[in-house]
């Protein structure tokens, strides 16, 4: 009686074993990635190079009044938008799209992933002016700006074109790309997302490209 009452306990524990294992093994698949083909990728309105390219080095200035260089770039990826503070609408748009994007990731991918907002209109935005206007949409994000020669330089290579766009009340805009840029932890630039930026899409794109980055 006793060996029947130990084979049937034996029996129990190895079925809920069993289910344990198939549980956490479904839960571990649902919190992966889905991993998507680079045809997947382009739909979403991320274009990804063949080759990470180079951006070579350059020497920017943040909010914060410390030196924006290629070592900031390192580490974790970095998503780029060349913008500036006096832009009347595709700015702030984008800007509160990336909160969005960042609110959505989880915890691991969402410290992963700095967002930049790097001025093309230096004149005007100090690093003291962009103190007061990028943490307005997220406190972690990070507003960089410099020499234009520099900026220029900086933005050419990563296929950001701008222009200073005179208005008849003797005041300016600023014309420029809506592009948001991708830098991978080696900081090289690794592609863009194409604007008008799909934030669900954007988000499941970016975390198989991290996921695809570290496997």
């Amino acid at each position: 009686m006793d060996s029947t009452r130990n084979g049937v306990r034996w029996t129990i524990a190895g079925v809920l074993l069993f289910m344990t294992v198939i549980v956490a093994s479904f839960i571990h698949r649902v919190g992966e990635p889905r991993v998507m083909s680079l045809a997947e990728t382009r739909a979403n309105g991320l274009f990804l190079f063949d080759a990470p390219r180079d951006p070579g080095d350059f020497s920017l200035v943040d909010h914060h009044g410390m030196p924006f260089t290629r070592a900031s770039l390192t580490n974790h990826w970095t998503l780029i938008f060349f913008g500036f503070t006096h832009c009347p609408d595709i700015c702030p748009t984008t800007m509160a799209e990336l909160a969005e994007l960042k609110a959505q990731l989880a915890d691991t991918e969402a410290s992963d992933a700095r967002v930049v907002m790097l001025s093309v209109d230096p004149a005007r935005d100090t690093p003291d002016r962009l103190a007061e206007y990028v943490p307005y949409f997220h406190a972690d994000f990070l507003g960089v700006t410099g020499e234009f020669a520099d900026i220029l330089s900086f933005a050419q290579r990563l296929n950001a074109p701008f222009r200073k766009v005179s208005e008849p009340t003797g005041d300016y805009q600023m014309e420029h790309s809506a592009n948001v840029m991708l830098m991978n932890p080696r900081g090289d630039y690794h592609g863009f997302f194409r604007a008008p930026l799909d934030i669900p899409k954007m988000r499941v794109t970016l975390r198989s490209t991290q996921y695809l980055w570290e496997h």
